[in-house]
């Protein structure tokens, strides 16, 4: 293979499961809890994560756990991705899976870890984790920024 970045070289499908995994760049954005618009099907992002997130890191504090923990925590894979519409936009797995290329800040192409929270794409320092708040609140939490 020559020197070309594998997500651009390789299918999806074709990726390993470290390669799959290195494709997340550690924003957090995904585990924001989201409303769905009753009238226009439109996904709307709150600044409220789950409980698991690390909200300094950007991690599930228990990845491997974590379908078991939180029923309804979707496992992203090649085959799923496109019919993932909640997925950010800035999502190295979304834009892979639309053929588009990964953001100049996304630690593949920095070389930094720190790069997507340098450059403000991550939800560090700026959620709540869900167990402090109630519900009904959620709705006062709406957002624009995660997208």
């Amino acid at each position: 293979m020559s020197g070309e970045a594998f997500w651009r070289a390789k299918p999806m499908t074709e990726l390993t499961t470290q390669e799959w995994e290195s494709l997340c760049d550690g924003c957090g954005k995904c585990c924001t809890i989201k409303l769905q618009d009753e009238d226009t099907d439109e996904i709307l992002f709150t600044d409220v994560v789950c409980h698991l997130l690390d909200t300094h890191s950007c991690r599930c504090s228990r990845y491997k756990d974590r379908s078991t923990l939180v029923p309804d925590c979707v496992k992203v894979t090649p085959d799923n991705i496109a019919a993932l519409g909640f997925m950010p936009s800035t999502c190295a797995y979304r834009l892979i899976a639309e053929g588009k290329d990964l953001f100049d800040w996304h630690p593949l192409v920095s070389g930094k870890r720190e790069s997507v929270h340098r450059a403000g794409m991550s939800v560090r320092y700026r959620v709540i984790s869900e167990e402090e708040i109630v519900e009904e609140d959620l709705p006062a939490h709406i957002v624009d920024w995660v997208r």
